[in-house]
């Protein structure tokens, strides 16, 4: 046992000893080219501001991040070797790795925060604070679902209800319909889908009987136009999401990068940075829960090695 705690404890410092030759070595003047980024419209915020600080830092840089959903970046630009990383808002499926390594694209995978999928509705649907799990499955299921407001409580307006949601190439889509209607992908689908969350605040925003689900930063954002209900009793916020109390709907966030991509030096150079960001108050203000310094460290760790090969192999 001895021998493997030691063992273990020299490749971790053979491994931080390589890192120091491969990353951050780059001077600011000579790190450039381009950085691809498409995925998740949920991580879309996060990815956006790690490519801002990151880019004060090396002008001669340019980084693009699209936001395209997460299986609509996995399958149109990831797995075909079009981006460097993708944006997700749930792990990568078996169908979609196994395009990637047809297509001889090994992705990595990175937890980077933690989100809460909001329920939102309109300042003036005064009938409704706190909703049940029950009562959003009653809406969303596929097989004769909820449609006016009274069907869920008789004393709640006899209206039509309004919905808006994410497609289902979102990763937000998966996570909602897998923990709220128990089957992933198992949804009604007489609603109004989007792959932007700002087109659903927009619309219930605008009427007084909607009801949506989006990434929580999008609603922190818009406080003042859209609120959001409790689930079971528990708001969502950065707390209740950080401390599991906010259930189903709390859920972690991810990005993938190619093991060709991070043969570039200003892909490896910026999944340091964003690594060493994601446990920091960044990931929070831009309305999310940063992961644990534990896992930052752990993430840095399988960056340095999927590194260290990379520089092996191209030795031999």
């Amino acid at each position: 046992m001895k021998t493997v705690r030691n063992t273990a404890a020299l490749l971790t410092v053979m491994l931080v000893l390589i890192s120091a030759t491969t990353i951050g070595l780059v001077q600011a003047e000579d790190l450039k080219g381009e950085i691809d980024i498409a995925g998740s419209s949920t991580v879309y915020p996060v990815s956006a501001a790690m490519a801002e600080e990151f880019s004060k830092m090396h002008s001669r840089l340019r980084i693009a991040v699209k936001s395209t959903g997460t299986g609509g970046g996995f399958a149109n630009f990831f797995t075909k070797g079009k981006t460097d990383i993708n944006n997700a808002s749930r792990t990568i499926k078996e169908s979609e790795l196994q395009i990637a390594r047809d297509n001889g694209i090994e992705p990595i995978e990175f937890k980077v925060a933690f989100d809460a999928i909001t329920i939102i509705v309109n300042p003036r649907a005064n009938w409704v604070e706190d909703i049940s799990v029950e009562e959003l499955a009653k809406i969303w299921r596929p097989n004769n679902p909820a449609k006016k407001w009274s069907d869920l409580n008789p004393n709640w307006p006899d209206e039509e209800i309004e919905l808006y949601g994410p497609t289902a190439a979102s990763g937000t889509f998966d996570y909602f319909t897998e923990n709220i209607i128990g089957e992933e992908g198992s949804s009604r689908t007489d609603y109004q889908k989007t792959e932007q969350d700002n087109t659903i605040v927009q619309a219930v925003a605008g009427s007084k009987y909607a009801l949506g689900y989006l990434g929580m930063s999008y609603y922190l954002e818009s406080k003042s136009r859209v609120d959001a209900l409790a689930i079971n009793g528990v708001k969502p916020s950065l707390e209740a999401a950080a401390s599991g109390k906010y259930t189903p709907l709390s859920r972690p966030l991810f990005i993938y990068v190619s093991d060709d991509s991070l043969a570039k030096d200003q892909v490896r150079e910026f999944m340091d940075y964003f690594l060493k960001q994601s446990s920091t108050k960044l990931i929070s203000q831009v309305g999310y829960v940063p992961v644990s310094e534990s896992v930052m460290y752990e993430n840095l760790y399988k960056l340095w090695e999927t590194v260290a090969k990379i520089e092996l192999s191209e030795e031999n």
